[in-house]
């Protein structure tokens, strides 16, 4: 269950609309369809972050991969009829694959396929994730080397256009193949009474798919059930939207610590584009921009601005904590990791992950089955804990500049525990600034790498295994937890700068700063005297989730 949702328990960004602080937005027009057509080579993180983001999908087989599709399928059906054994087709699978099935078994042992895989339990896959899993799968049977029908991929598609979803159970998937998931989807597409999720309802497929106007069965034929669990599609799914979540939260990261440096009035030195040319990282040059533009033209980071508060005692600064100052190269690790995962999930969303794989006969005439092992998840596994690496090392660097705002010493003269009122009699932010600081043992615990924990299993068949499925759901659940983290930042980063704003009467704060900080600003009032703070911690949740405080288009990534 996702962390964010048991802590704010907001309803999203209804529960910001608070009276005399916010007024409702007029409702959105309904999104366009997006309508594609899929041929197994030009699947596009578009695409999927459309289907991740809601819009409405109508989505087709192009008619020349079905026509390459029908000519490898006939070809396979003639390397059965010449004797070819097939794991899968007329061979059984795993530790029972030496045993022969005969073709009059193969209706009935397509069925078992998946009754027998379908044993996942615990909280399914979000909706969006299972809609975009169909899709990939459809794309990559359209790619014509897995020997099924092209009616196959149509009727996964045919789920997701008329808007069913099957409930796909995230435990029980070792990575190597998303056979438990896929498995209970494929039950949904063929009629059992799998549960689906339509129109509101939740109930067995062989009761709602006739409710969605689709045929209430599909007959699968021979060789057909293995490309439905075989692969590893339920984790590219959740990989997209784990870049699609943490690109945005890695946006409003770098808001929080602008906004973090108006506060505290740090040098600029630090983002000289100098500096950061020579380390030659491309994204740490691009950080360190974008944190220039927020802040540019900044009265508060400037000598001026820092002498502002103390003006008798003022001694120049000579550099600031390596929080700050290395910021920009710490900030630019979780954009490197999330471009070598944009690069991966696009191959691999128009890659061919069953096994077997049909092809044409390097000599000779017709097709061959080859057997491999195109559906293991190693490297979409090891980026998921390569990405919850940094998703813990920016939370990190998020609980360590919030708990320097507490101190006048740290801060360089923010009052302490960023107490609006009278300190003493009012305690101040202290508590809001824990709650990250409990979180992140949590993060670092899920954060171990789970591809680097397999198990052999099944007799010994699968002897190796990535555990990616167990890296995903870390991911997302440390995403959930950075979602909280950063609310903590941006909360007491904009305290600090309206604890000490008449001080800095005539200077200006930079115009990406100054946006977010307005922006928090229409849910959250600055803190004077205590009062109960978790309300405030869940509207500035619910901003970070719904994308609020990204900063201004100027100032973000390209």
């Amino acid at each position: 269950m996702r962390i964010a949702r048991i802590a704010t328990g907001l309803g999203l960004l209804a529960a910001l609309l608070v009276p005399g602080q916010a007024t409702a937005e007029p409702a959105a027009p309904a999104p366009r369809p997006l309508n594609l057509v899929l041929d197994g080579r030009s699947f596009t993180l578009k695409n999927a972050f459309a289907i991740l983001e809601g819009r409405p999908v109508s989505a087709r087989i192009a008619p020349n991969a079905q026509a390459t599709m029908a000519r490898t399928r006939a070809g396979a059906l003639e390397a059965l009829e010449s004797g070819q054994r097939v794991y899968g087709w007329n061979q059984a699978l795993g530790p029972l694959k030496d045993r022969p099935l005969s073709p009059e078994q193969a209706e009935q042992f397509q069925r078992n396929v998946l009754r027998s895989h379908a044993a996942g339990v615990g909280e399914p896959v979000p909706d969006h994730v299972a809609r975009l899993a169909l899709v990939i799968k459809a794309n990559q049977m359209a790619r014509g080397t897995y020997g099924v029908r092209p009616e196959l991929p149509q009727r996964l598609l045919a789920l997701v256009n008329a808007g069913v979803v099957p409930r796909m159970p995230q435990i029980g998937s070792l990575g190597t193949g998303d056979l438990q998931p896929q498995a209970a989807a494929g039950l949904a597409a063929i009629g059992e009474d799998a549960p689906v999720r339509y129109a509101g309802e939740e109930g067995p497929a062989s009761a709602l798919l006739p409710k969605a106007g689709l045929p209430a069965s599909f007959t699968l034929k021979a060789g057909e059930a293995l490309p439905i669990v075989s692969g590893s599609t339920v984790v590219a799914a959740l990989l997209m939207d784990a870049v699609r979540r943490a690109t945005v939260l890695a946006d409003q990261a770098e808001g929080a610590f602008a906004l973090f440096m108006e506060a505290t009035r740090a040098e600029q030195g630090s983002l000289d584009a100098r500096t950061h040319k020579e380390r030659h990282i491309p994204e740490e040059n691009a950080v360190a921009a974008r944190l220039r533009a927020m802040v540019a033209g900044s009265g508060w980071m400037t000598e001026e601005g820092r002498k502002r508060l103390d003006p008798e005692n003022y001694e120049p600064r000579v550099q600031d904590a390596v929080s700050v100052r290395a910021a920009p190269h710490i900030l630019a690790g979780l954009r490197h990791v999330l471009a070598d995962a944009r690069r991966t999930l696009v191959r691999e969303a128009n890659s061919s992950t069953s096994n077997p794989l049909v092809f044409r006969r390097k000599q000779g005439t017709g097709y061959e089955f080859v057997m491999g092992g195109n559906w293991d998840a190693s490297i979409m596994g090891h980026l998921a804990d390569s990405l919850n690496a940094e998703i813990a090392d920016v939370a990190v660097l998020s609980q360590e500049l919030s708990g320097r705002l507490l101190s006048p010493r740290w801060s360089y003269g923010l009052p302490a525990n960023l107490a609006g009122g009278m300190p003493g009699l009012n305690s101040g932010m202290v508590q809001v600034q824990s709650v990250a600081a409990a979180l992140i043992p949590e993060l670092q615990v899920r954060a171990t790498p789970a591809g680097t924990l397999s198990r052999p299993v099944k007799d010994g068949q699968e002897d190796h295994n990535t555990m990616a499925m167990a890296s995903a759901r870390h991911l997302h659940e440390n995403l959930d937890r950075l979602e909280i983290v950063l609310a903590v930042q941006y909360l007491m980063a904009a305290q600090g700068i309206d604890l000490i704003a008449d001080k800095m009467t005539g200077l200006p704060l930079g115009p990406g700063t100054r946006a977010l900080h307005a922006e928090l600003r229409q849910y959250v009032a600055p803190l004077g005297d205590d009062r109960y703070m978790t309300p405030d911690l869940e509207r500035v949740v619910a901003l970070i989730r719904n994308g609020r405080l990204v900063p201004p288009p100027t100032t973000t990534r390209p």
